[in-house]
């Protein structure tokens, strides 16, 4: 199994510096902070996906192709935070699913596999997350980068990548997991967070009784009371 496939860096020779650069940022940025701006990711990954996925159907089926796209696009990002924990079971399974067949080609019920995987991963969804965002943010780092020196460098990318498939493997799965270490890193601690503020709110005194209503002033006497015999003006 090759991280880094020379196929798609023969693929994607065709990109611009600039376009490989945005590429590589991205990638930087989903592998420091995917759990971090996990939502963002998500919400904007589904968008984008449902949005190409009805181009393409309302190109196929002959209808308004943007307004398909569009519409899709703004519904599956309604939905993109529901479908979050969805999409955690199904990667959770495939990943599994591979990772069995891989280790062991010959294994039978897979089935069975797909279902604890996608279990796992709905329990342990921070930490699918974590592992998702920075396995993807690596591949994308790692494959605009090449691009880059191959710009700036002169060598042939993709037969260095078929060479080194090994080193290129350890070098993604060393940075998978330091992308891991450091977005656990930086997380925002929720839970410790509301402890504190909880702690905070035990352990500051009680608030000073409110001082009593000042005495409502004596109504003005009416002028016409004052002025009707045998009437004391207030």
């Amino acid at each position: 199994m090759t991280l880094i496939a020379p196929d798609v860096l023969a693929e994607a020779r065709g990109l611009t510096g600039a376009m490989s650069g945005t590429v590589c940022v991205l990638g930087f940025a989903l592998w420091l902070f995917g759990w971090r701006w996990h939502r963002f990711w998500i919400v904007s990954g589904i968008t984008l996906a449902a949005g190409l996925i009805g181009l393409n159907a309302g190109r196929t089926s002959g209808t308004h192709v943007m307004a398909v796209g569009i519409l899709l696009a703004v519904a599956a990002g309604l939905l993109a935070l529901e479908l979050a924990k969805l999409f955690a079971f199904v990667a959770g399974g495939c990943g599994a699913w591979l990772a069995v067949q891989w280790v062991l080609p010959q294994a039978q019920e897979l089935w069975a596999v797909f279902l604890c995987g996608g279990l796992f991963g709905l329990l342990l969804y921070r930490l699918w997350t974590m592992l998702l965002t920075s396995l993807i943010g690596a591949l994308f780092a790692l494959h605009a980068g090449l691009l880059l020196a191959e710009q700036a460098f002169p060598f042939d990318s993709v037969e260095w990548a078929a060479a080194h498939a090994a080193a290129l493997n350890g070098v993604a799965v060393g940075l998978v997991v330091l992308g891991i270490l450091l977005q656990a890193a930086s997380a925002p601690e929720e839970a410790d967070s509301a402890e504190a503020d909880e702690v905070k709110k035990a352990e500051e005194p009680a608030p000073a009784p409110a001082p009593p209503p000042p005495p409502a002033p004596p109504k003005p006497t009416p002028w016409w009371k004052k002025v009707l015999p045998g009437r004391k003006a207030a």
